[in-house]
């Protein structure tokens, strides 16, 4: 055999994953416009129960809940927007099977039963998030932003001369609202991540319990910071957001701190852990605590 021909071997295998990699795409691609093209037949009533937040805190107000189209084209992108969060959460479940049986072939049993746990976690997490958001936040977030409304005295008669108060009233554009409820509802969804994305860096050895303890007061700036970013100017949602995330950030630390357990107790049963060398590491680990 030729050296040419042995680089045309070790390639097939390479140009084969890479044709598998292009069909699955196709299909998850095939998927979501499916879901998306279900979803634009029943725009109006996905949209409808979007805008529940924002009318439950107009009907507390004894306000009319209506929504606005200040340009001709509005009303189709609100559709188009509604089907394209609709079209990726239908799809979900078959891209995510997808992507799982592209990378599956390529692991052992016992990779495949510790990474088959979170990628069922990961949408069951968004999903979480996302209906924190809607449920909690989002209310919480229109209540305070129309409170800045203010209404005239109707029907009382004006002076001559005076000026008649000023009614600054809620007219919201339909674009908008929805812009601002899928940024709450995508923010919060991929912050619930947090414990899925830092338990499995922990199990691949990236980051220690012990790790993520010492950087804690770095990850409270890096926190607020981020509140900061993807919520609005509203002190209330900053804080809610806050809390969650930090909340996040601890329940990772224990379910680290769990998974470096059952490594140890799995590697002592092996007889592959040293108990005198790990407890060098962590006085050294200490002592370098101590000096810093």
């Amino acid at each position: 055999m030729t050296k040419t021909d042995e680089i045309e071997d070790s390639s097939a295998p390479l140009i084969e994953h890479l044709t598998e990699l292009r069909t699955r795409l196709i299909h998850s691609v095939v998927a979501f416009l499916i879901g998306m093209i279900i979803c634009f037949t029943v725009a109006t009533p996905i949209f409808n129960f979007l805008t529940m937040p924002l009318c439950e805190v107009l009907s507390e107000r004894g306000q009319d809940c209506g929504l606005i189209f200040i340009s001709p084209q509005e009303g189709f992108f609100v559709a188009i927007k509604v089907s394209l969060l609709g079209g990726f959460i239908l799809a979900f479940p078959y891209i995510g099977m997808q992507m799982w049986r592209f990378v599956a072939p390529g692991l052992y049993k016992s990779e495949k039963n510790a990474f088959l746990p979170f990628l069922v976690a990961s949408p069951f997490m968004f999903l979480l998030g996302a209906s924190f958001a809607f449920y909690v936040v989002t209310p919480l977030a229109y209540d305070f932003f129309l409170g800045f409304q203010q209404f005239g005295a109707e029907g009382e008669a004006v002076a001559e001369g005076a000026t008649a108060p000023l009614s600054v009233v809620f007219q919201g554009s339909a674009q908008e609202y929805l812009n601002l409820t899928i940024k709450f509802i995508v923010a919060f969804g991929l912050c619930f991540q947090l414990p899925v994305l830092l338990t499995l860096m922990g199990k691949a050895g990236l980051v220690s319990a012990e790790g993520l303890g010492a950087v804690r007061k770095y990850a409270v700036v890096g926190i607020l910071v981020l509140a900061a970013i993807v919520t609005p100017p509203d002190v209330i949602t900053q804080i809610i957001l806050f809390v969650v995330v930090y909340g996040l950030y601890e329940i990772s630390i224990f379910l680290v701190a769990r998974v470096e357990k059952k490594r140890e107790e799995q590697l002592r049963a092996d007889g592959y852990y040293d108990d005198e060398e790990a407890e060098a590491d962590a006085d050294m680990m200490q002592d370098y605590e101590e000096t810093k």
